[in-house]
């Protein structure tokens, strides 16, 4: 039996083993034929050679991920013991490159593979689609690229919208003014927005315009130059709102749509305008589609649990 000896250095054998060992009994999980033995900050390993090299590999991308984001816990082990092909490694040179450096300090970075694939994609096209299940960080990584090239002056303004489905398009029966009666549909894009910039500076470009955030409806008719344009939860778009949106494109703009067709809230029989221009334009060049997984789900554990139930009865019905 061969064995091997893993050491780890400035890093916090507690928190990279996890409470009470945790992680340690995920990694026997996934490597139930070797033996694994931590010991203050070593783990010893014994079993068969080609396993010891695999686990080696793994160990690597694991004791990366945490010094590259200062944490590890149990969805991006099961994320780096799983991904294939070494996709953590391989998706992009710039793969630890910080987005933005957010409020209080925190480093803005894109976590998983398909993540990367994303950042990759915006700086290639100005047009790109994202498409994943809730939870996978699609808008989350949208905003912080919006931030990031308003920040590096590539563009003037950011323009958040999506569709209000659930009211409907004319609001009319919410009380308040418009700002009260939009706020609750577009609280994931202040919430990522708020990680972003400092609450002070954001009040200030919500009211100068710099940044807006908007219903579709009001953007018919307004030709969107010099803006970072995301469109965010699209599958809720009708085919005249997505036509009609695409074609406000104006010079220097980059659009991301971001949505998952998994989650359409349309009345029946109405097509989403998100399904259908997949179809239409998947051939044209400057456009790129990128689909997110449950391997990108970055919530609470469970969220993977609930997105992997629901999907046995969705393939029966």
């Amino acid at each position: 039996m061969n064995e091997i000896i893993l050491e780890l250095t400035e890093i916090s054998p507690r928190e990279f083993f996890g409470q009470q060992n945790e992680h340690i009994d995920l990694l026997k999980k996934y490597f139930p034929k070797l033996k694994i033995v931590a010991r203050g900050n070593k783990i010893k390993v014994f079993g068969d050679q080609d396993l010891l090299e695999e686990f080696e590999k793994r160990f690597d991308m694991l004791t990366q991920h945490f010094v590259k984001y200062n944490k590890l816990d149990k969805n991006s082990i099961e994320r780096l013991l799983t991904s294939s092909e070494d996709d953590e490694i391989k998706s992009s040179k710039n793969s630890g490159e910080t987005l933005v450096h957010g409020v209080s300090g925190r480093l803005i970075k894109a976590q998983t593979a398909n993540q990367r694939r994303l950042v990759d994609a915006s700086k290639k096209n100005d047009m790109v689609f994202a498409i994943g299940p809730a939870g996978t960080g699609k808008t989350y990584t949208g905003v912080a690229l919006a931030v990031k090239a308003l920040k590096e002056k590539q563009v003037k303004k950011i323009i958040l919208t999506r569709p209000a489905v659930e009211a409907g398009e004319n609001l009319g029966f919410l009380p308040g003014d418009l700002k009260e009666k939009l706020d609750p549909y577009m609280q994931p894009l202040y919430d990522a927005l708020r990680d972003m910039i400092p609450a002070e500076k954001l009040v200030h470009y919500i009211e100068n315009g710099t940044i807006q955030i908007a219903p579709m409806a009001f953007m018919r008719g307004r030709t969107l130059d010099n803006a970072f344009v995301i469109l965010d939860e699209a599958q809720n778009t009708t085919h005249a709102q997505m036509k009609m949106f695409l074609t406000r494109m104006g010079r220097n703009a980059r659009f991301l749509i971001t949505g998952d067709p998994g989650q359409i809230d349309l009345p029946r029989r109405t097509i989403s305008g998100l399904k259908e221009a997949l179809l239409i334009l998947q051939n044209v060049p400057g456009i790129e589609v990128i689909y997110l997984d449950d391997k990108d789900v970055i919530r609470h554990k469970l969220v993977k649990e609930v997105i992997e139930a629901y999907k046995t009865i969705e393939h029966h019905n």
